[in-house]
């Protein structure tokens, strides 16, 4: 039998999650960025149990989040960068709002953290994604030689981060951030 919960956040909720979001940035202030790489690749590769599918999607959100970092390829602007292991520093206590020990429940307070922050970094994420897939569609393509992987990565990038900063900026006026 499955039991389906269905709740709702408000302003003041989501406040509360602004605060402990801040929190965790100024406590991550001394880890290195591959300290919270790492943290934040652990919450996915340790979890030994069998979790909600609400909980899995988002976990998957939090893979694409450390990908952003890590694809040399996609060579995310410093603002951007910052923003995003600002997010994954959340991720670097394990004693967070639930303790992730805790069956079931010890992952709920993460998922809706990764729900909030890909909400914040929804057009990042995805001009990332739109960048994986062209680099995939186009690498076996053949044609004129002149035009080098680099160049043909090169323009595509640059045309998306241009389109990111863009979205985000109009989407980021007049609203409360994460950061």
């Amino acid at each position: 039998m499955a039991f389906e919960v269905t709740f709702e956040l408000k302003e003041s909720d989501l406040e509360h999650f602004r605060d402990v979001m801040r929190k965790a940035q100024s406590g991550a202030e001394s880890l290195s960025e591959a300290s919270i790489l790492t943290n934040a690749k652990s919450l996915s590769q340790d979890i030994n149990v069998e979790l909600p599918p609400f909980v899995t999607e988002r976990i998957k959100k939090l893979e694409t989040l450390v990908a952003m970092i890590e694809d040399a390829e996609w060579e995310i602007p410093a603002e951007e960068r910052k923003d995003v292991l600002s997010a994954l520093a959340y991720f670097s206590d394990p004693e967070d709002l639930v303790p992730d020990h805790i069956p079931v429940l010890g992952f709920l307070d993460d998922a809706i953290m990764i729900e909030l922050v890909a909400e914040e970094l929804k057009d990042d994420i995805e001009a990332f994604e739109e960048f994986c897939a062209y680099r995939a569609r186009e690498e076996g393509r053949t044609g004129d030689a002149t035009i080098t992987r680099d160049e043909w990565l090169g323009a595509k990038r640059r045309e998306l981060h241009s389109r990111m900063r863009n979205r985000r900026n109009t989407r980021r006026s007049g609203r409360r951030s994460m950061f």
